[in-house]
């Protein structure tokens, strides 16, 4: 027992100056984002620090962005020799994940998701797709009610993120379609979400299939540590089996509430999420009220964390 899990948080996490204090005070954490802007050609450092949050969102940015602060907040954290026995990721955040364990190099991560952020943009014209958060309905009434109208209208299940929460993604029509057959199947409420396109659905799959090319431009490795990925929720440590993964990933939906339980049964009993926001960090008490739950999104919070941990040995 006794083990911790890294968590990292997905996309819509961003905000304008996320990671900066841990970045003035932490050279480990500036020279991330320093070897972010150099690996781009373009300072993504300046879009995070000054924004504006429509140009910070734009997924090209916003995805770069997010695993540059989770990584710069990573390697703060490390420096207080605090490891994980796993790392997890909220979809987006699989990369960072993939960093934490040893997969991937943290200019490779940045420069593979600035990649996927353009790929998925272009994928879907704009307004064309969406995506919506289903609360309140169980899984297996969603995935029938969805599973019928996507014999029409492209639509399904994009995230499992929590008992209760659903998110379901496809085209525009798809998804007003499923808002109004899940409402009278018995879901409390079916939110639109603020997205630029119908992410984890089908419609997907031309950017996955391109992205394969790109993930050949970079080195992968075995993992020090597995990294429960969103695809299966299984431990992962074989690289050869990554490319896979990451491919569908783009199209499939995200098991996050399955790899948190996949955690617990594996004996975590603390989860970390580092990076941007406290997103990712809700789902996992919203799954288990059990597990020790903390955060590391700023400097305050980081050293509240370090404490904890260090304390706590």
């Amino acid at each position: 027992m006794n083990k911790i899990a890294f968590v990292f948080p997905g996309q819509g996490s961003q905000k304008v100056g996320m990671g900066q204090d841990v970045s003035a005070t932490y050279p480990e954490a500036k020279a991330v984002f320093e070897k972010a802007d150099a690996k781009l050609g373009f300072s993504l450092t300046d879009i995070i620090t000054e924004g504006p949050i429509e140009l910070l969102t734009k997924s090209e940015n916003a995805q770069p962005a997010l695993v540059a602060t989770s990584v710069a907040i990573l390697r703060a954290l490390e420096t207080a020799g605090i490891k994980a026995d796993y790392a997890i990721g909220h979809s987006l955040g699989e990369y960072s994940a993939l960093v934490a364990a040893g997969f991937l190099s943290e200019e490779d991560a940045i420069y593979l998701v600035h990649e996927r952020g353009k790929l998925m943009e272009a994928a879907v014209p704009d307004g064309a797709g969406a995506m919506a958060a289903v609360l309140g309905l169980d899984a297996e009434t969603i995935e029938h009610v969805t599973a019928e109208i996507a014999k029409s209208e492209p639509v399904q299940i994009a995230n499992y993120n929590c008992p209760g929460q659903i998110v379901i993604s496809g085209t525009k029509a798809g998804i007003d379609k499923a808002a109004e057959e899940l409402k009278a199947a018995g879901a409390k409420r079916v939110m639109p979400l603020a997205v630029s396109g119908p992410f984890h659905s089908a419609l997907m799959k031309p950017a996955a299939e391109k992205f394969g090319a790109v993930l050949k431009t970079v080195t992968l490795l075995d993992g020090d540590i597995p990294v429960v990925n969103n695809v299966d929720a299984e431990p992962l440590t074989d690289k050869a089996l990554l490319e896979d993964k990451l491919i569908r990933q783009i199209y499939s939906p995200v098991r996050f509430e399955q790899s948190v339980e996949a955690l617990i049964e594996a004996g975590v009993d603390t989860f970390v999420e580092i990076g941007a926001g406290k997103v990712a960090s809700g789902l996992v008490k919203k799954i288990n009220r059990e597990v020790k739950v903390l955060n590391a999104f700023d400097l305050e919070s980081l050293e509240a964390v370090i404490a904890e941990l260090k304390g706590g040995k």
